[in-house]
C-alpha cells in the first residue's frame, strides 16, 4: 500500500512537472512571438518614417531646384544712356504749333535718335567711328523695346525736345543673361562675343553728362514687369499679367459652374433619386468618366461648345465649361461620400420632428457634409488649375498679347504660358518658366488655404 501511494506521488510530482514545462514552453513562444510582432511593428513605423521624409525631401529638391533657377526672372538689368532729342534726328518740326508738335512727336523717328546718341557716346570719348557692321552688333546690346522708352520719355516731357537727358532702357535678353552668369569682365560668353562684352565695359564706365567723374550706368532692378506686363516675342519684355489674369477668369468660371452643378448632383443622388437601373447606370457613368483622359474633354468642347454652340475661341468662358465637365465627375463622387458619412440618426431625428424631406437635406445634411464637400472642390479646382492638354484644343495656346478683361475676351492660362515658354530657345525663357511655376505654385497654395480656413469654419459651426 506504501509502494502504491508512493507511485501515486510520483506520477502527481511528474504531471505537475510535466505541465510546468508545458506552461513555460507556451509562455516562452508567446513571448518570442511578442517579440517578433513588435520588431515588425517597429520596422514598419521606420519604413513609414522614412517615406514620409524621403516625400518631404523630393519636395524640398524640387523647390529648391525651381527656385534657384526662378530667381534671375525676378531682377532685370538696364542702362542709362544720354538721350539727344535733336529735332533734325526726329524729324519733326520744332517751329510747329503745340497740338501739331505733339502729333508729330507721336510718329517721329525714335529709332534714329537711339542709334545717334549711343553713337554720339561712344565717340565723345575718342572710339573710332563704327562700320556697318559694328553698329549692328553694338544695337544687339539694347532691348527692341529702347526705343519705345525714350518716345514715352519724350511725350512725358516735351519740354526734353532738343536737349539731352538721361534715360533707363532695358538691355537685350543676351547680354542680360550673360551679367547675370558672372563672366569675367570684357570675356566672351553665352551669346555675346568679346568685342560686344567690352562695348558693355566701355559703357558701364562712360562719363556722366555733365560730369567729370565716370559712374556705373548699368544696375540691376528687381523686375516688376514680369507681373506687371504679358507675353512678348522677347524675353525681357514677357510678364505673366495675361496668362494670370487668364488664369483667374477660367477658374471663376470653372468654380462657379462645377461647384454647385457637382453639389447639387451629388444631393440627388443620395438623397432623392430611387434606387433603380438607371442610378446605378448614371453612377457607372460618373465613376468612368473621372477616368476619362483630360484631353478627351479637350475635344468635346471644341466640337460642342465652339463649333455647335459657337461661343468664342480662346476665351475664359470656354475653358470654364470645358474644366467643368473635367471636375463634374471628381467633385460628385467626393461629395456623395461626405453625404454619406452623415449619421442615418440625424436625418431620422429631423424626420420624427416634422421637417420635410427638403428641409433635412439643406438644413441638416448638407451643413454636416460640407467640409467634406469642400475638401472634394478643392482636389478638383487644384486639378484643373494645372491642365493644359484640353485648354489646347479650344485654342488657348495661341500667342496673346492684350489683358484679358472679360471672360470672353481671348486669353491664355498660366500652364498653358509655361507650356509655351518651356518650348522656346531663349536662355532667358528658362528663368521665367521657373518664375511662372513658382506663381502657378502659389496660387495653388492660395486656392488651399483659402479653402482649408472655410472647411474649418463648416467644421466649427
Amino acid at each position: 500500500m506504501t509502494k502504491s501511494i508512493n507511485n501515486s506521488t510520483m506520477d502527481n510530482t511528474m504531471s505537475k512537472a510535466t505541465l510546468s514545462a508545458n506552461t513555460a514552453s507556451t509562455t516562452d513562444k508567446v513571448a518570442l512571438s511578442l517579440k517578433k510582432r513588435h520588431q515588425k511593428e517597429k520596422l514598419f513605423k521606420s519604413m513609414g518614417l522614412f517615406a514620409v521624409l524621403f516625400g518631404f525631401m523630393l519636395v524640398a529638391v524640387l523647390i529648391t531646384d525651381i527656385t534657384s533657377k526662378a530667381l534671375p526672372a525676378f531682377h532685370q538689368h538696364w542702362v542709362k544712356l544720354d538721350i539727344n532729342y535733336k529735332a533734325s534726328w526726329l524729324n519733326v518740326d520744332d517751329s510747329s504749333a503745340s497740338s501739331s508738335l505733339t502729333k508729330q512727336l507721336k510718329t517721329a523717328n525714335y529709332r534714329k535718335v537711339l542709334k545717334k546718341s549711343v553713337e554720339e557716346m561712344f565717340l565723345s570719348t575718342g572710339t573710332e567711328k563704327f562700320s556697318r557692321k559694328e553698329k549692328r552688333k553694338l544695337f544687339k546690346l539694347f532691348s527692341t523695346n529702347a526705343e519705345f522708352t525714350i518716345k514715352d520719355d519724350l511725350l512725358a516731357s516735351p519740354e526734353h525736345l532738343n536737349k539731352q537727358v538721361s534715360v533707363w532702357v532695358r538691355l537685350d535678353d543676351d547680354v542680360d543673361s550673360y551679367l547675370k552668369e558672372d563672366f569675367p569682365v570684357g570675356e566672351a560668353g553665352l551669346r555675346i562675343n568679346k568685342q560686344q562684352a567690352q562695348w558693355l565695359v566701355q559703357l558701364n564706365q562712360l562719363p556722366a553728362k555733365d560730369q567729370a567723374v565716370k559712374e556705373q550706368r548699368i544696375e540691376s532692378r528687381f523686375n516688376i514687369s514680369f507681373f506687371t506686363a504679358s507675353d512678348s516675342r522677347e524675353p525681357e519684355l514677357a510678364g505673366i499679367k495675361g496668362a494670370l489674369m487668364g488664369t483667374l477668369l477660367t477658374m471663376f468660371v470653372t468654380l462657379l459652374l462645377s461647384f454647385p452643378l457637382g453639389v447639387a448632383g451629388a444631393l440627388y443622388l443620395e438623397e432623392f433619386a430611387p434606387k433603380n437601373r438607371w442610378t446605378d447606370i448614371i453612377e457607372i457613368n460618373i465613376n468612368n468618366l473621372a477616368a476619362v483622359p483630360s484631353i478627351v474633354f479637350g475635344l468635346l468642347g471644341l466640337a460642342i461648345i465652339i463649333n455647335v454652340f459657337g461661343l468664342p475661341r480662346s476665351a475664359p468662358l470656354v475653358g470654364g465649361i470645358v474644366l467643368t465637365l473635367m471636375t463634374l465627375p471628381t467633385i460628385i463622387i467626393a461629395s456623395r461620400a461626405a453625404i454619406k458619412a452623415v449619421p442615418p440618426s440625424l436625418r431620422e431625428a429631423a424626420l420624427g420632428l416634422g421637417a420635410s424631406k427638403m428641409q433635412v437635406t439643406f438644413s441638416h445634411v448638407l451643413p454636416q457634409a460640407m467640409p467634406g464637400i469642400i475638401t472634394g472642390a478643392i482636389i478638383g479646382i487644384a486639378q484643373a488649375l494645372g491642365e493644359t492638354a484640353p485648354l489646347l484644343m479650344i485654342g488657348m495656346v495661341a500667342f496673346i498679347v492684350d489683358v484679358p478683361t472679360s471672360i470672353v475676351d481671348s486669353a491664355t492660362v498660366l500652364p498653358v504660358q509655361i507650356f509655351l515658354w518651356a518650348d522656346s530657345p531663349e536662355r532667358a525663357f528658362l528663368a521665367k518658366t521657373s518664375a511662372a511655376i513658382l506663381v502657378l505654385l502659389t496660387l495653388l497654395l492660395v486656392v488651399n488655404i483659402t479653402a482649408t480656413v472655410l472647411r474649418s469654419k463648416f467644421e466649427n459651426k
